[in-house]
């Protein structure tokens, strides 16, 4: 127990680093400025509160965090060249190290006037990622996780990502289990006190397949259509769980 209760200690530092930069970045994130000044301040960051960009170098990728705009559903280089203009979506996704473990959390940002497409699978995609927290707790499976997400967002007519999940993480930025966004009722490994890991679903407008830019990161939506994502990092405790990566100014959902 002794070895849990440390760990968590560890964990909602990291975590708290990693949500305190996204509420820094969002009023920096407007019109006229490109996802790479993003990843400069993220980095600064995280690196004058003591901690260290868990993406920079992390099997060759060059930046401090992903960006991933409007039809791209993960792992969006940052690059001087992409200006955020009118009407774009970003997802910011946030890594940070201190005290040798991780905290890891993303947002959805809205660049100016958002149609009202964009602002309902945004609101999907963050609505499913709180219902799968909500229930998470001892003695639940992981096919339970998954089916919550996948079934309210299939009502509402988007669909759930299969290429890419969650994970542990603890002091490795990616561990078992792996926590997929869609799956069976009472499926999987129970879940236990202690148990670190991430609930990021990644939900598309359209059709649920991917593929990947010859960069070797980006993953954009077959059909071009929009998708969102929201991230955070929790821990299984005796009664529920914890988040270690909420926003203290409530600015988890801009």
């Amino acid at each position: 127990m002794s070895d849990y209760l440390e760990k968590f200690e560890k964990m909602r530092i990291a975590g708290n680093l990693a949500a305190k930069t996204l509420d820094m970045l969002t009023d920096n994130i407007k019109i006229g400025i490109s996802t790479d000044y993003i990843d400069k301040l993220g980095y600064e960051f995280i690196r004058d509160n003591g901690g260290y960009s868990a993406p920079l170098y992390y099997r060759g990728f060059k930046k401090s965090l992903c960006t991933s705009l409007n039809h791209v559903v993960c792992h969006g280089i940052p690059s001087r060249d992409r200006i955020l203009e009118e009407g774009d979506a970003v997802n910011v996704d946030v890594t940070a190290i201190i005290n040798e473990h991780y905290g890891d959390t993303s947002r959805m940002f809205c660049i100016g006037k958002t149609p009202i497409k964009l602002k309902n699978l945004i609101d999907a995609t963050y609505e499913s990622m709180m219902k799968a927290i909500k229930i998470s707790k001892p003695g639940i499976k992981l096919g339970d996780i998954g089916h919550e997400i996948q079934s309210y967002v299939e009502e509402k007519g988007f669909s759930v990502v299969r290429d890419f999940c969650g994970h542990g993480i603890s002091t490795t930025f990616h561990e078992p289990p792996n926590i997929l966004h869609y799956g069976e009722k009472n499926t999987g490994i129970e879940l236990k006190p202690g148990m670190t890991f991430t609930i990021e679903p990644m939900i598309n407008a359209g059709k649920f397949g991917v593929k990947m830019l010859n960069d070797g990161w980006t993953a954009v939506t077959k059909d071009k259509s929009l998708s969102a994502q929201f991230e955070h990092t929790i821990g299984i405790t005796e009664e529920g769980n914890e988040i270690f990566t909420l926003s203290k100014n409530n600015t988890a959902f801009p």
